[in-house]
């Protein structure tokens, strides 16, 4: 260990993680210390990290963390994650931040202060690249003078900003990839709240628990698109047809439309989402190179609508993931087998049920049929504390079918995940 270089060393304290634990290892010895003060890139001050951060006093936390960060030199990376901690002095965070400032690359921060701290004023025009702020305010924002030429990934999650201000902020980011909007505080200056963002070089977009009336996105280099848990009138994605991942869960949203040039999309995860299946299919049928389609806990609109599996073999020839729950209604599944085309491509296959019943069985063996590559499966399940004679014995018969049906699929691997 005493010939490894100082600079190893201090790449070495900077993947622990916690701050303490970079501490008492910088005392192992004269050059590890000097490691920690001069080679150390990331350091990390997270209250789940190390129960005493909570028996402090604010002040206490406030002194800890300043003498740590200020025997440091070069830092790239703060993480600063204080859940439960009452506020800290702004003027204290401000110290923090202009002493890192000029190396950091790296600033993930949800410390709550009093008054609030312009983040953006102290850490804009530096070498930036990865920003997540929670639990703060962004107001006025100068996209000339606010500027981030390095940033390409931001995050804001519990943050309050207006939508110019969200706009402004984007535009003052020439090189982003990467947004997620978390639970944002949209202060909009009419009762119609809308949101619509242009971004030429975003690639990846995730925005969870937003409610408005309409968000408009336009991104013509966009890959991923993931709404979560959001409630919207109107969502349109504005693109040039680089859509390659799209995932939806738990979203209600009356008109959707991720645009007409959808050939490359490869990934389609839809999760406890109301269909308008018609509507739906005739937006992604051109997506020949889907490999991936999964619809789980799906509504559809139309309750004797029928996903026809020959229509997804004929349109998807390259499919290779195929995710589908069952959904009995009046002894019919809304996903049928008729026709005669296979899914020659498929080789993971995963089903789920939330009310199981004898039927479920048949209609894996079905399904098994239409896989003739098939390589592995994966059943879940919903299986309750307390069970009545009857369901007992259904999760019995269902084992049983499985069991004796699997004797015909030896080169198929089973997994069963239940909850």
């Amino acid at each position: 260990m005493e010939h490894l270089p100082v600079e190893v060393i201090g790449n070495i304290l900077s993947r622990l993680g916690g701050a303490r634990d970079v501490v008492i290892a910088s005392a192992t010895c004269r050059k590890w210390r000097e490691a920690w003060c001069k080679h150390l890139h990331t350091l990390s001050f997270n209250s789940n990290d190390w129960h005493v951060y909570h028996d402090l006093t604010t002040s206490q936390l406030e002194i800890l963390i300043t003498q740590t960060i200020f025997q440091t030199t070069g830092l790239q990376g703060l993480l600063i994650l204080m859940d439960g901690v009452d506020k800290f002095s702004a003027s204290t965070v401000i110290a923090w931040l202009m002493y890192t400032r000029e190396t950091l690359r790296r600033l993930i921060y949800n410390v709550r202060t009093t008054p609030n701290v312009n983040i953006l004023e102290i850490c804009g025009r530096q070498k930036m690249e990865i920003l997540e702020l929670s639990h703060n305010s962004i107001t006025g924002v100068e996209p000339n003078f606010q500027r981030f030429p390095c940033l390409k990934s931001l995050s804001l999650s519990d943050v309050s900003i207006s939508a110019l201000d969200l706009n402004l902020l984007l535009t003052a980011c020439p090189k982003i990839e990467t947004l997620e909007l978390i639970n944002p505080e949209i202060a909009m200056s009419d009762a119609q709240v809308t949101v619509e963002l242009s971004i030429p070089t975003l690639r990846r977009v995730y925005v969870e628990a937003i409610s408005m009336d309409k968000f408009i996105l336009e991104a013509d280099s966009i890959e991923c698109l993931h709404l979560k848990d959001c409630a919207l009138e109107l969502f349109e994605l504005i693109g040039k047809g680089t859509l390659k991942h799209f995932k939806i869960d738990d979203v209600s949203v009356i008109h959707l439309d991720i645009g007409d040039n959808v050939d490359n999309l490869e990934i389609i995860d839809i999760s406890n989402f109301t269909i308008i299946w018609p509507k739906f299919y005739q937006m992604i049928s051109k997506s020949s190179k889907l490999t991936k389609l999964r619809l789980w806990d799906v509504v559809f609109d139309d309750e004797d609508e029928i996903v026809d599996l020959e229509t997804i073999a004929v349109c998807f020839p390259q499919l290779s993931h195929l995710a589908l729950s069952y959904d009995l209604k009046d002894g019919v599944v809304n996903y049928g087998l008729q026709g005669s085309s296979h899914l020659e491509n498929v080789i993971v296959l995963e089903l789920g049920w939330t009310i199981i019943n004898d039927l479920f069985s048949h209609w894996v063996e079905g399904l098994l049929k239409l896989c003739p590559n098939l390589r592995k499966l994966v059943i879940h399940g919903v299986v309750s504390e307390a069970k009545s004679h009857e369901e007992c014995q259904i999760l019995a018969n269902f084992t049983s079918s499985i069991v004796q049906l699997m004797r015909k699929y030896m080169h198929v691997d089973v997994q069963f995940d239940y909850e």
